[in-house]
């Protein structure tokens, strides 16, 4: 089986694909509400083309495929996109992320179409606290979108919660208490300074440490789970009459650059070599060229190769020309 390797030698066989840069949502940290400019619909990729990408990567060696957005359940062809990957040969993996609130109306479709993994984003689990941090978000609608991916045989369920300062770091322990009853993965990550919300993760940053320390002291100790994974983002943890897992994903405090094996196709059609760096190929310019599938692979090819071998946040220095969600996470 192909594996592309890096210069750095990390096995790099992971694409996340953004399908839009809107969302329903306006997350403090990620859309601002000023100066957002979308990208027009004849500039995003059609399915065709994220399906001929795909098929790109999938035959240089990449398995494991992600649909982000912004918010990948406002694309109107989700499901038949879902059914087009779906049958790329050897796929090892295909997951979506969402804030979950569209799940109720899709979450049935996508499993049949395909879908095997969700993670759904949500921040707080007070119904007041929410909206100041998620700003249009519902927790009634979120959570009525966990139940749908979980009715629907989505498993594991994973809960993504972006941890700020001053919004939502002192709710921690309520999502946590999750995994008491659920098999869910609740993940707490780590605020990363990107384009126009830059300033808003650095002043309101909380450490993985703190939160973990906070957890603990409301629901007791957190025992380490042993990783079998070696390109998992997460530090695994459990309680000890848990059935969930606590996980922490950590890219400020704990950089895991080592184990980084992905790459991220932005929904215009650029392939990001790192979340944390400005480093980007225009693959859509390419193929709509007229580029040739061997074009394509010799273009992953050299993105695999230049991959950076780390960010460098720990300088000051952080991505300036997108948001997260025009990047997809």
């Amino acid at each position: 089986m192909i594996t592309l390797f890096d210069q750095f030698n990390r096995p790099i066989n992971y694409l996340r694909i953004s399908l839009t840069d809107h969302c329903n949502l306006r997350c403090v940290y990620c859309m601002p509400l000023h100066l957002m400019t979308f990208v027009q619909k004849e500039d995003l990729l059609n399915e065709e083309e994220i399906e001929t990408i795909a098929r790109a990567a999938n035959s240089v060696g990449f398995r494991k495929f992600r649909l982000t957005g912004g918010e990948p359940t406002l694309r109107p062809e989700l499901v038949s996109i879902v059914r087009r990957l779906t049958n790329l040969p050897d796929l090892k993996d295909l997951a979506m992320t969402t804030n979950g609130i569209r799940l109720p109306a899709l979450a049935k479709e996508l499993k049949a179409a395909g879908l095997r993994r969700v993670n759904i984003h949500v921040d707080t689990l007070d119904q007041d606290r929410l909206p100041k941090i998620m700003r249009w978000g519902s927790i009634d609608k979120i959570w009525a979108g966990i139940m749908a991916a979980e009715e629907a045989g989505f498993n594991p369920i994973k809960i993504n919660c972006v941890v700020t300062r001053g919004y939502n770091d002192d709710t921690v322990a309520e999502l946590a208490r999750l995994t008491l009853e659920k098999d869910w993965h609740v993940r707490f990550i780590e605020l990363m300074p990107l384009g126009d919300c830059a300033n808003v993760a650095i002043q309101n940053f909380v450490s993985s440490q703190e939160t973990m320390s906070r957890i603990e002291q409301a629901l007791g100790r957190l025992q380490p789970l042993p990783s079998h994974n070696p390109n998992d983002e997460s530090r695994n943890y459990q309680f000890a009459n848990g059935k969930g897992v606590v996980g922490f994903i950590s890219p400020v405090s704990q950089p895991y650059c080592d184990g980084c094996n992905r790459l991220r196709l932005t929904a215009d059609g650029r392939i990001r070599l790192c979340l944390l760096t400005d480093h980007e190929l225009d693959f859509r310019t390419a193929l709509r060229a007229g580029a040739s599938m061997k074009e394509l692979q010799d273009m992953f090819r050299e993105a695999v190769y230049h991959k950076p071998v780390g960010h460098q946040l720990r300088h000051g220095i952080h991505p300036e020309i997108r948001n997260m969600s025009q990047i997809g996470g």
